[in-house]
């Protein structure tokens, strides 16, 4: 299985390329679009959101991650295996958070480069052939070089910003609730938030921050949008009192 994660954006005309690459290269492979609307060219939001999504999966699927701001650059295109999860993308910090926060990981640059290769859509012309193969079993080691590391490496600690926000207005963080207890106060944009368990433990049109299914913290109004409310973008710090 193939699960997509880019900034391409859900109704573009990019995403279709991908799959048709992968089903000419892979014909009958299962293709799921876990996001196409990764904020636009945030590499670190993107990292913290593919570390909280991916770990939701089976071991044994293939990623393919893509936002690449840096596409047609000097940056490195890699494979990254960890606890039996296969990652193809950009070496430019989108897969560090997940290496950083697993035991066993592996490491490949990939040499090949397809006879036509755009130099502004890689995710169609190099990551999505070599995502195929290895999502067909067939390990590219012709293709690639081993390597000891990637050459990015974000910070891998929680993040205390804004990295996603979704059409309800809701906004998610880097911060794992893990990291903190359910009596935190947020403070956001000079605003103080208490946590809520559930949308319905709270009156509507109050604002409160709550445990989301990624076990993450995200800020939220009842029944309205967190985003305009509290004038949030993505990169928005937050604060823990």
């Amino acid at each position: 299985m193939v699960i997509l994660f880019t900034d391409f954006g859900s109704s573009d005309l990019y995403v279709g390329q991908v799959k048709a690459v992968l089903a000419q290269s892979s014909p009958g492979i299962t293709v799921i679009d876990l996001l196409h609307d990764v904020p636009n060219f945030q590499v670190g939001a993107g990292a913290h959101l593919l570390a909280a999504m991916s770990d939701r999966f089976p071991k044994g699927n293939v990623f393919m991650a893509v936002v690449d701001p840096g596409v047609g650059s000097s940056r490195q295109p890699v494979v990254m295996a960890v606890d039996g999860q296969f990652f193809i993308g950009p070496d430019n910090g989108l897969l560090s958070v997940v290496a950083a926060r697993t035991s066993q990981r592996n490491f490949w640059r990939i040499d090949w480069r397809p006879e036509t290769l755009s130099q502004s859509f890689h995710g169609r012309d190099l990551f999505a052939p070599i995502a195929a193969a290895v999502a067909s079993g067939t390990f590219p080691h012709d293709k690639l070089t081993s390597i000891d590391q990637l050459n990015v490496q974000l910070d891998a600690e929680d993040l205390f910003e804004v990295i996603y926000i979704d059409h309800y207005g809701n906004a998610m963080t880097g911060l794992r609730v893990a990291a903190l207890s359910y009596d935190a106060k947020l403070s956001v944009n000079g605003l103080s938030l208490q946590y809520v368990r559930t949308f319905s433990e709270s009156p509507e049109g109050d604002m409160f921050w709550y445990e989301n299914s990624l076990g993450l913290v995200e800020i939220a109004v009842n029944c309205g949008s967190a985003a305009l409310k509290l004038e949030l973008v993505v990169g928005q710090a937050i604060a823990v009192v």
